[in-house]
């Protein structure tokens, strides 16, 4: 595949992780698929039209001590068909597409490698 990776930067006015790299996420409101595109079309503003599911990984249980919370991801992998689109909401103050090779540059979100690695194919990690 050899595709870039977009991450973004949590801004200042979301609950956890402000400034760190993340990829699109949410709380579970609805079947895991269905919340996922909810989340992309928020947060990006692409709708199903312009993104394809690739994979699905497995579930990933992320403990965090210093927040004393255990999130549960569901990883999930998609295609943008339309980068030129794409517009942050609040959530995010920066946008950035990487090689995920580069990955560990980025100060990130709890898991996010590990999410990554379940949907990533091995060469590509």
């Amino acid at each position: 595949m050899n595709a870039e990776l977009l991450l973004l930067k949590r801004g200042k006015k979301v609950g956890s992780y402000r400034g760190r790299w993340a990829g699109v996420s949410g709380y579970m409101e609805r079947p895991p698929l269905e919340q996922a595109y909810i989340e992309i079309a928020e947060e990006t503003g692409l709708g199903r039209e312009e993104v394809e599911l690739l994979r699905e990984g497995s579930l990933l249980a992320v403990e965090d001590p210093a927040l004393s919370r255990r999130w549960i991801v569901h990883p999930f992998l998609f295609l943008v068909h339309a980068p030129e689109k794409l517009r942050l909401d609040w959530e995010h103050q920066e946008a950035r597409w990487v090689n995920p090779r580069h990955l560990r540059r980025y100060r990130t979100v709890p898991g996010l490698a590990e999410a990554l690695a379940r949907v990533l194919p091995p060469g590509e990690r």
